[in-house]
């Protein structure tokens, strides 16, 4: 008799064979860029339930250039396991051919020729056009959103997440859960949530005083004649990686006992299918999946992977769709008798070339940015380099964000948060002011100047370390390596907090950094109330207006070992 994980089992080659890596077969039709809009969203229709889930979007609300990792390590019993695969080691493990279309979005490789060949990607007018599609075909879809979802853009900015909230209620989500909404302060959150017209849920935010749940853990939908829960799980680790001061009502983290009460709460209830929506992060979800029963499907997000497979843990699948709208992932279930007995999946790739805008859409989306459309516009200088953010340690843009806190903050070292979200430019590209702003915009942006010691520049490098390459994923916090210029270190991941950092150098001197020493550090987005200092975009726009044309070297200032 085959058992029902068996049966997933084979659900889960269906749905690799279904198409090339899941995605269907526009990868092997599209070799000479004949790709069409019907080629992606193909799907052959399965079960009785489909999920739509979109995530770490960013408020990204026009196609942009988006450069997967090249850098993406994995630890313990993540090491070499998805999403800790890059590259060509990716495309091998996934049957991806060099130079498709399928190669450009979800890999580095080649990123800026296959970029001048297929294009932008993202674009909320184009999601709201694959959105559209699938209801068509599956009326009773539920849209779920993973958050991170009303910040990251000037216009997201400037509107407090007004005009991310005004786009993603005309898409139409049934739910969503959250992250960085919070950095917009408890008042403007609990504004916006009151009148949402679809639940904001988080089983693991409690009320911080009464330590008991402050929002709705989860809901109950009917839908193609099931009940179906989808339980939200906020980004456990908010009053660590983002200021406290602006949320102070409420405490986070996994609670994994408190999941397993709702899921069997939910489960006594009746219902046929349970659903968690999640910004944990894939290995943090990865292991509550293995440690909570009764899970049938995470949606995963935060840490912005797209795998084009889902990846079955026990009895549960873990869906991931990217981030900044450069995907939508179907899931099409077969739920009979309160379990799902199979499923197919598909992450639509949203070449925004291919797919033609939902004219709706775009009409609002134009409406939101056209109080600031001078401002987003205005052209601040060009780029001879590719410029990108995403990856374990140094990327372009924080190079140049770091140069830029050096000049004209007159500081020896800078450092630039690890933060994962922030759109591409591509070599030859203008750099407008909305271009900085995507990788800069926040609500605590201030640049800081102040005098640290070797011995404290370290311990801050060695706990950001542990944050990443701690083997538990419990401990991970799901960012990147904090960037620094003006100072180069190693890095060996395998070694146990504290000694993971070693042979710091400042750059302009050769010399060794001393522990007992001061030295001068600008940088942003510190989680300190009252900090003080210039806006971070205003830095990096003064810095670009004196260079006029952007170049960066290879930056070999880290060197990385104990892979």
């Amino acid at each position: 008799m085959i058992t029902r994980r068996e049966f997933l089992q084979a659900s889960l080659a269906a749905s690799a064979i279904y198409g090339a890596s899941g995605l269907g077969n526009w990868s092997r039709l599209a070799a000479q860029q004949a790709l069409t809009q019907d080629q992606l969203l193909q799907f052959d229709d399965f079960g009785n339930l489909t999920l739509i889930h979109v995530t770490d979007i960013h408020a990204q609300l026009k196609p942009i250039w988006f450069r997967e990792p090249e850098w993406n390590l994995g630890v313990g019993d993540a090491k070499g396991q998805p999403p800790h695969v890059v590259g060509r080691a990716f495309q091998d493990m996934f049957n991806i051919a060099p130079g498709s279309p399928e190669a450009y979005a979800l890999t580095h490789e080649d990123f800026s020729a296959l970029g001048k060949t297929y294009g932008r990607m993202g674009g909320m007018d184009r999601v709201a056009t694959v959105v559209k599609a699938i209801r068509a075909a599956r009326p009773d879809s539920l849209l779920l959103d993973g958050g991170d979802t009303w910040h990251g853009s000037m216009t997201s900015y400037l509107t407090k997440g007004q005009d991310m909230v005004n786009v993603m209620n005309a898409l139409g989500v049934d739910a969503m859960t959250s992250h960085w909404e919070w950095t917009f302060g408890t008042a403007r959150v609990q504004e916006i949530v009151e009148a949402l017209p679809f639940p904001f849920l988080g089983a693991n935010i409690f009320d911080a005083e009464w330590d008991e749940p402050a929002f709705e853990p989860y809901t109950i939908f009917d839908r193609a004649g099931l009940r179906v829960a989808v339980i939200g799980q906020a980004f456990p680790y908010m009053p660590i990686a983002n200021p406290n001061w602006m949320f102070p009502e409420y405490s986070f983290g996994i609670r994994e006992e408190r999941m397993q009460e709702v899921v069997d709460e939910i489960r006594a209830e009746g219902v046929d299918l349970v659903v968690c929506l999640s910004h944990n992060g894939f290995d943090v979800d990865k292991k509550m999946a293995s440690r909570v029963q009764g899970i049938d499907v995470i949606l995963t997000g935060h840490t912005h992977d797209a795998i084009p497979e889902p990846v079955l843990v026990g009895q549960t699948i873990l869906i991931a769709s990217g981030s900044h709208g450069k995907f939508v992932s179907r899931i099409d279930l077969d739920v009979q008798g309160g379990r799902m007995m199979g499923y197919r999946h598909k992450l639509i790739p949203v070449f925004s070339d291919v797919i033609t805008p939902d004219a709706d859409m775009a009409t609002l989306i134009d409406a939101e940015r056209a109080p600031f459309k001078a401002q987003l516009e205005e052209k601040i200088g060009t780029t001879e380099s590719l410029l990108y953010r995403r990856g374990n340690f140094q990327g372009t843009w924080d190079d140049l964000i770091c140069n830029a806190v050096r000049s004209e903050r007159d500081v020896q070292i800078a450092f630039s948060p690890g933060v994962r979200w922030g759109a591409s430019l591509l070599p030859g590209d203008t750099i407008t002011r909305e271009d900085i702003h995507n990788v800069t915009s926040m609500t605590y942006g201030q640049v800081y100047r102040t005098e640290m010691t070797g011995e404290t520049i370290k311990t801050i490098l060695e706990d950001v370390a542990d944050n990443i390459f701690n083997p538990d994923p419990y401990y991970q916090q799901g960012g990147d390596m904090v960037r620094i210029g003006g100072m180069g270190f190693a890095c060996d991941v395998s070694k146990p907090i504290g000694n993971r950092v070693s042979n710091m150098v400042l750059l302009d001197t050769a010399e060794a950094i001393d522990p007992a020493k001061s030295y001068t550090v600008g940088g942003w987005a510190s989680v300190n109330e009252g900090t003080e200092g210039p806006q971070i975009w205003d830095v990096v726009e003064a810095h670009i207006k004196k260079l006029g044309t952007v170049r960066l070297d290879p930056n070999p200032s880290v060197k990385v070992t104990g892979i």
